[in-house]
């Protein structure tokens, strides 16, 4: 069952309620990937925070990709821009870096008027039910992530490393195994080799953890893809995807990847006050379209470095 949802009782605070029940949590979290906890009325980033420091023994406060909630120290976040007229697809949070979040919490402060779910999949299962033939070049070689920072094209270097030096972003990519490259007309390329697939630190379950979609042009709005197309060449597209080798990865092995991840696609409504713990290597999640004021909380923590995994399964 995914999530397995949990009710609040009589009284008392997420939180609390959390703090009581912690290895029941940790082994249901292992078990099911994803836990929706339901009437406990958590509602404000102040309430988020608390809940947060309960679930993770590590909140993370510095992420270029999210926007910080003031007052909250860094801990809770807003998601990442997307239009809300399209579907963000599902995905690994972060796993194109070195450092992956472990755990991922979701709070909705308002669900939108219509739409806005958070649709989830079961990792382990997309390792299962991809081909052999789709899964084994991604085992053996890795993907490879390329992205291209430019003035109107995405997140600016500046706001995902978090300086405005090109010496500490310098300093960050060798930290964190990215080869890089600036072009004259002073805009950043980057490029990182990550798994496609890991082995859980706990359960030893192995599962499909990448963010191949969101980066392959294949899997693009074909709006956007036209407009990329037109508008420069496919080597200086925001973000690119390939084989880990260099090699190009067939928009039909894609469109593959994406009915597997479509098939198994699980569904819930949000509530106002909903909190939704996630294990981000059991577990992917996307945000369907919207109408409406959505506000959702997020809390990413326990990181995990990707150089930790086993390359692919025996």
């Amino acid at each position: 069952m995914l999530p397995l949802t949990i009710e609040a009782g009589p009284a008392g605070t997420l939180q609390s309620w959390i703090g009581d029940n912690d290895q029941h949590v940790r082994d249901a979290l292992n078990s099911h990937g994803a836990l929706l906890f339901r009437g406990f009325g958590v509602r404000t980033a102040a309430d988020v925070a608390l809940v947060a420091r309960r679930v993770m023994e590590r909140p993370l406060t510095e992420n270029g990709e999210h926007v910080a909630v003031s007052g909250t120290g860094g801990v809770v976040q807003t998601p990442v821009f997307y239009a809300p007229e399209s579907k963000l697809l599902w995905h690994n949070e972060n796993t194109f870096n070195d450092q992956w979040p472990g755990r991922i919490l979701f709070v909705c402060g308002r669900k939108a008027d219509s739409g806005g779910d958070t649709p989830l999949v079961d990792s382990r299962e997309v390792f299962r039910r991809l081909p052999r033939e789709i899964r084994e070049p991604f085992l053996g070689k890795g993907v490879m992530y390329v992205r291209n920072y430019a003035d109107g094209l995405g997140l600016s270097w500046n706001k995902v490393f978090g300086t405005e030096s090109r010496a500490e972003a310098e300093a960050k990519c060798r930290r964190d195994g990215f080869s890089y490259e600036w072009r004259p007309d002073g805009s950043l390329t980057t490029v990182a080799v990550r798994p496609a697939a890991v082995q859980h630190p706990q359960t030893r379950e192995w599962t499909w953890c990448n963010q191949a979609q969101h980066w392959h042009s294949a899997c693009l709005d074909p709006v956007v893809r036209d407009y990329l197309s037109e508008a420069m060449p496919p080597d200086r597209y925001p973000r690119i995807c390939r084989y880990g080798d260099g090699s190009p990865i067939p928009d039909a092995v894609m469109q593959a990847v994406l009915a597997v991840y479509q098939e198994l696609e699980v569904v819930f409504p949000w509530q106002q006050g909903d909190a939704l713990l996630v294990d981000n290597l059991l577990v992917a999640h996307g945000r369907n379209p919207y109408r409406g004021e959505r506000k959702l909380f997020v809390v990413v923590g326990d990181t995990l470095s990707a150089g930790r995994f086993e390359p692919r399964p025996d």
